[in-house]
């Protein structure tokens, strides 16, 4: 199963679509083709039948962009990387996390299950800037539910699309959450008038003025 949210961007994981737990995960089908996020781990082949069954072919799959550490939005990053040989995309300030497999930031805690370590191969540094030469793409560092936390952007189409996972939080000092750097990105992101919002566990909202609402109840 999968959702087709624009053209070449696909919901090919999350509560119905893979594993009760899993995160929002989105394909995008571009030149070279990437996901955004990887779910908990627990079912990674379901995402994998998704993307084939939207007619992509995972071979042409070759990055793995998190939005940040929370282990249900990096646990299949492992066995992406395993299968797939895709390189991993994190923001400097997660990144440790991610490689270390913390217990605690990684929230794996919460799930009561022990993280496997991810490398990251390309470390996002600096407050916003580009993935390699894909056309359209930029992320932005918006900390607060986590000190590394990123919003990936992407413009095609006459649209502007946020992919901006966990916008609702929660804050909590296991996680490092700063509530006034949450709130400051909050606001970056509203004045961004983005077209579409994918967000990690609400799923797909569209319209600029249901974006807007939608952000504007979590400030």
């Amino acid at each position: 199963m999968f959702y087709k949210v624009f053209e070449d961007i696909y919901l090919v994981g999350g509560t119905d679509l893979s594993g009760p737990a899993d995160c929002c995960v989105y394909l995008l089908n571009l030149k070279p083709c990437l996901l955004i996020d990887s779910g908990l781990g627990k079912v990674p082949e379901r995402i994998l039948d998704n993307i084939n069954e939207a007619g992509v072919n995972i071979s042409e799959i070759k990055y793995l962009l998190l939005t940040h550490c929370h282990i249900d939005h990096i646990g299949g990053a492992p066995e992406f990387r395993k299968r797939l040989g895709l390189k991993i995309a994190a923001h400097e300030k997660d990144a440790d996390a991610i490689t270390n497999a913390d217990r605690t930031l990684t929230a794996a805690d919460w799930y009561n299950i022990n993280p496997s370590p991810a490398d990251v191969d390309i470390v996002l540094r600096g407050e916003r800037g580009i993935i390699g030469d894909i056309s359209g793409l930029s992320w932005i560092h918006t900390p607060g539910h986590t000190p590394g936390s990123v919003v990936f952007v992407y413009e095609t189409g006459g649209r502007k699309i946020l992919f901006g996972q966990d916008i609702h939080g929660p804050l909590s000092d296991g996680f490092r959450s700063d509530r006034r750097d949450y709130k400051n990105s909050l606001k970056k992101l509203i004045e961004l008038n983005a077209d579409i919002l994918c967000e990690g566990h609400y799923g797909v909202i569209k319209g600029r003025e249901k974006v807007r609402s939608f952000i504007e109840q979590f400030i």
